[in-house]
């Protein structure tokens, strides 16, 4: 319990804001920059693939073999081999890479999910009433696809927010500088302090991305109870029908 209590006076310590050689608003700041960077960029490669994916109905056997490959990469293992292959000088854009390759599964598995969870008779009668190809695409599909994409986006966003600690091991700051000083200097309430800050921020940005899973359901369809922040399924409300 004492050591609960020296991490929360370490954290509101007036010395986290000047007197560290990385005060603590520098090291939040820069753990969410490359949280948010790296999935923004995850996401713009990643979302256009898996739609297409789940438009055609093609090449899923190989994005699953590639984004399995992913998953098993060890983030710091790779971390570093990227800072040796391309030179220190361009460490961050290492870091980045990593991290892209992090988060990429999750939002590409959400993708194409999402547009394979939609009941294809829905599609049909698109076709049936006359939509083009483009026109069920993006009146449909997308729109009925994206609580789990944004299910995939919020997988992405915490497995990254949590990694981005390992940036400390190329001098890139963040949360995990802490992390690397504590060890060093026997300071456990400072590594302590840092992981809450990590769990907080996680907690924070869970919260976000389950408000908006929920805000971006299509009127008329509802998410399952118990499956936020799984790959949930969608059901259509039960409409009764009209008297007479």
């Amino acid at each position: 319990m004492n050591l609960f209590l020296d991490a929360f006076a370490w954290i509101f310590s007036p010395d986290r804001l000047t007197g560290s050689s990385v005060p603590l608003p520098l090291a939040i700041w820069q753990h969410l920059a490359f949280t948010f960077g790296s999935v923004l960029i995850a996401a713009l490669i990643a979302i256009p693939l898996g739609w297409l994916i789940g438009h055609t109905g093609r090449g899923r056997e190989i994005a699953v073999a590639l984004s399995g490959a992913a998953r098993a990469l060890p983030s710091l293992g790779l971390l570093l081999l990227l800072v040796l292959l391309i030179g220190v000088v361009h460490k961050t854009e290492a870091a980045v890479v990593s991290f892209v390759l992090l988060a990429i599964p999750s939002i590409l598995a959400g993708a194409y999910a999402g547009f394979e969870a939609i009941d294809r008779s829905v599609i049909d009668a698109g076709r049936a009433v006359g939509m083009t190809p483009w026109q069920v695409l993006w009146k449909i599909e997308v729109p009925l696809g994206l609580p789990l994409l944004m299910g995939g986006l919020r997988s992405a966003t915490l497995q990254v927010v949590a990694t981005v600690t390992i940036a400390a091991y190329a001098g890139l700051g963040g949360l995990g500088f802490y992390f690397l000083q504590g060890i060093q200097l026997n300071r456990f309430d400072q590594v302590l302090g840092a992981s809450l800050i990590v769990v907080a921020l996680a907690l924070a940005l869970d919260g976000l991305f389950a408000l908006l899973q929920r805000l971006v359901v299509p009127r008329g369809v509802a998410l399952p109870r118990g499956v936020e922040g799984r790959t949930p399924y969608l059901r259509p409300h039960k409409v009764a029908d009209a008297p007479g």
